[in-house]
């Protein structure tokens, strides 16, 4: 099976890919976590959006606040998808971080969650090696109707108050 690669842009941001992580784990999904900065290890990144593909990984989460430049400096370097994660900061609440990652330019596509929404990257990325990993796919199938019968308890439980 390939693995993911998350990829924060800082050690701050790394509460966020602990809940991409444990989807990952909850799913027996390999993944390698990183610090790679766009803007202060630029080649760093670079070499590493270029050969992840051979690396093995069939998805990349970008995880990054601010200026959030490190998804779209991935997907300019990589085929393969690339996930971003905004990351809510002290300044505009992670706006700036939600409009600089889905804002990309037709060609450079990445595929946006919700700030600070990193188990819904880790969710999005199974997804994607399910296409072509049928065991996987039972196991997202499976948990999605573990996730369905828990809102059936819930609903009974509130029902019966």
């Amino acid at each position: 099976m390939k693995q993911i690669a998350l990829i924060m842009g800082s050690d701050s941001d790394l509460a966020i890919a602990e809940k991409a992580a444990d989807v990952l784990k909850k799913l027996d999904i390999k993944f390698e976590l990183r610090v790679m900065s766009a803007h202060r290890t630029p080649d760093k990144v670079l070499e590493f959006a270029k050969n992840a593909k051979n690396l093995n990984f069939g998805a990349i989460i970008a995880i990054a606040g601010k200026a959030a430049h490190l998804a779209g400096f991935i997907a300019a370097n990589t085929r393969l998808p690339v996930i971003g994660v905004p990351v809510k900061g002290n300044d505009l609440g992670g706006l700036d971080a939600l409009l600089a990652t889905v804002q990309m330019p037709s060609g450079v596509p990445v595929a946006t969650v919700a700030i600070d929404g990193g188990a819904n990257a880790a969710w999005l990325a199974a997804r994607i090696l399910a296409l072509h990993d049928e065991d996987l796919a039972a196991k997202l199938e499976q948990e999605a109707l573990t996730m369905a019968a828990e809102v059936e308890l819930k609903d009974a439980k509130v029902r019966g108050l």
